[in-house]
């Protein structure tokens, strides 16, 4: 029997990409993955925090303290070398639209349009947050090296994907199959340390 266990997300994106996750690192069906849209509506807490774990214990403390399931939330953005690593926590609501991936990108395009190409640098970074009932909090962190090309390529992916490449490669995150942009992923490198931290404390 599978154990149930919350994302505190509406962004399926996420949602997939963690059960992927965590189907290749415990086993197919070990985890039933479910999230917000999945459970009872309950008043969604703000992400006011200053950092990326503030952002993602907040949001796996809420989802865990409403539904009483082991909760899973992470927080990530794009920390970009010229804009002095922002938008960082902002990284979704950059544009002041929240979860407007293309008004986010193009802003970010556009405040970097006069930078040359050797100093385009960022990084993804995702902070990944569980929550259990019993009040233990663990908390992990993955980043991913990059530069930002000038215009969006693909169609995979979602947020800055289409405008990021990763040291050493040639095609952005929005260009990877799934299985590749997993394996070298900010979040993919977050999620695969939680998975082992699930797969521990949900066996005992």
């Amino acid at each position: 029997m599978s154990t149930r266990l919350l994302l505190a997300t509406r962004n399926t994106g996420k949602l997939v990409e963690l059960q992927r996750i965590l189907d290749a690192a415990l086993g197919s069906g070990a985890v039933s993955l479910i999230g917000l849209a999945d459970v009872s509506a309950y008043d969604e807490v703000p992400e006011t925090g200053l950092t990326f774990v503030d952002n993602a214990l907040l949001k796996a403390r809420e989802g865990g303290k409403h539904t009483r399931l082991p909760t899973v939330a992470d927080d990530s953005g794009l920390a970009v070398d010229a804009l002095n690593g922002m938008p960082g926590v902002l990284s979704a609501r950059w544009s002041g639209r929240s979860g407007d991936d293309l008004a986010n990108l193009e802003l970010v395009l556009a405040q970097i349009s006069d930078v040359d190409d050797p100093a385009r640098g960022a990084d993804f970074v995702c902070v990944a947050a569980l929550v259990l009932p019993d009040g233990r909090e663990f908390t992990v962190e993955g980043d991913m090296r990059g530069r930002l090309i000038r215009s969006p390529r693909g169609s995979g992916g979602f947020g800055y994907d289409p405008i990021f490449v990763a040291d050493g490669g040639s095609r952005t995150n929005a260009e990877l199959s799934p299985a590749e942009k997993d394996a070298i992923s900010h979040r993919g490198k977050a999620f695969r340390a939680l998975a082992e931290i699930i797969a521990t404390e949900l066996s005992a």
